[in-house]
């Protein structure tokens, strides 16, 4: 066996070098120097000055803490504020975890991605969407930078209309100004969103991700598929809740891709036109599933502003009932026993020991080095 101190210094070094703290390096074999008169190499590592070169990054080997947001229900729909920590398990791919954080009522900082559709079908509904989108805007935005929303609109294409501002007053004056237009490219919006927004918001343990979608549902131009859209979501570890458009009494195809990219991505689907008012001469529709916003077949309702009214107040409630749900989740933490970033995606489960509770969670994330 030969003498270690025979080895060349460059190559005792590269040893070190693959151990930092308590992260692995990944580096390649030293590149040899330059020949006298070449300029020098632009991509060089902090181990220049040893002689090293490296080209692959320093990644992340193991995953930090992973975050999991859920809401509590009862059977009705209401909200459950008191559940202790000892009352909730999280499994990941099937294998229980040791949770070791608990926070309720969580003050994690949401980052919102509002889309509108703009389409020319969502012209006779955009003046209730705007206005239940600026009363959205004004409940969530009220706690100056902590959140942040940016909006988009989507017809034949998308486009960011206000980036990520805390300013409930300027993200209104654009939702104001919006107009609709051609075309319908909704998945394409959501995978823009998520991949060129929400990613890129800061380590997803320390804000909450989520996309909140008006629209009917229906897609005729995108370039990406609906399970393109929910991966990216997925990657983009981002919450998806989607509010239904489609007009009072009809069956809209739209409606169950809402319900999938929402359910997919642990958020949820409100359809608050789904239903008419009433049947009556005085609230609402009279013939459903034959007639259109634009049929003479309604109720007094129509004329006196009351059905106008009762759609713009469930448009309202439904945004509500989203932005108290974020406000009032809870947040829990633990730290995965399988801690290789290998890529692979993990499924999240979260159960309750106490019954009668209905629990909604982040399905799942990308093991994925940074």
């Amino acid at each position: 066996m030969g003498n270690w101190k025979s080895i060349p210094a460059a190559l005792v070094l590269a040893a070190i070098a693959l151990f930092s703290g308590d992260q692995w390096v990944l580096a390649q074999q030293p590149t040899p120097p330059a020949a006298s008169g070449a300029a020098p190499s632009g991509n060089t590592s902090h181990q220049e000055e040893s002689g090293l070169q490296t080209q692959t990054p320093t990644i992340r080997a193991t995953t930090e803490l992973v975050n999991v947001p859920v809401t509590a229900l009862t059977k009705r729909g209401q909200r459950i504020i008191d559940l202790n920590m000892d009352e909730l398990k999280v499994f990941e791919d099937g294998v229980e975890q040791k949770i070791t954080h608990f926070e309720r009522e969580t003050r994690t900082p949401l980052r919102i991605g509002l889309v509108i559709d703009t389409s020319n079908s969502a012209r006779p509904k955009l003046s209730y969407e705007k206005d239940a989108a600026q009363q959205f805007a004004d409940a969530v935005l009220t706690g100056g930078t902590r959140n942040q929303a940016f909006l988009e609109t989507f017809d034949a294409s998308s486009s960011i209309v206000q980036d990520f501002t805390g300013d409930s007053d300027e993200l209104s004056a654009k939702i104001e100004d919006l107009k609709s237009g051609g075309g319908k490219a909704l998945y394409d919006a959501i995978y823009f969103a998520c991949r060129e927004k929400l990613m890129k918001t800061g380590p997803p343990e320390e804000v909450r991700r989520v996309l909140i979608v008006i629209s009917d549902g229906l897609d005729v131009q995108s370039q990406h598929t609906l399970d393109q859209a929910i991966s990216m979501a997925r990657m983009a570890e981002t919450m998806i809740f989607t509010v239904g458009t489609a007009p009072y009494g009809f069956d809209n195809p739209g409606d169950k891709f809402l319900e999938e990219m929402s359910i997919q991505t642990g958020g949820y689907p409100s359809f608050p036109l789904r239903d008419a008012p009433g049947t009556d001469l005085g609230s609402g529709y009279m013939a459903h599933n034959q007639i259109g916003d634009t049929s003479q077949n309604k109720g007094e309702g129509a004329d006196t502003g009351e059905l106008s009214a009762e759609r713009l107040t469930r448009l309202v409630l439904a945004l509500q009932t989203i932005g108290k749900d974020l406000d009032e989740e809870y947040t829990i933490g633990y730290k995965p026993l399988r801690d290789a970033m290998d890529g692979t995606y993990r499924a999240i489960t979260v159960e309750t020991t106490r019954r009668g509770v209905e629990l909604r969670w982040k399905p799942g994330y990308f093991a994925t080095a940074e």
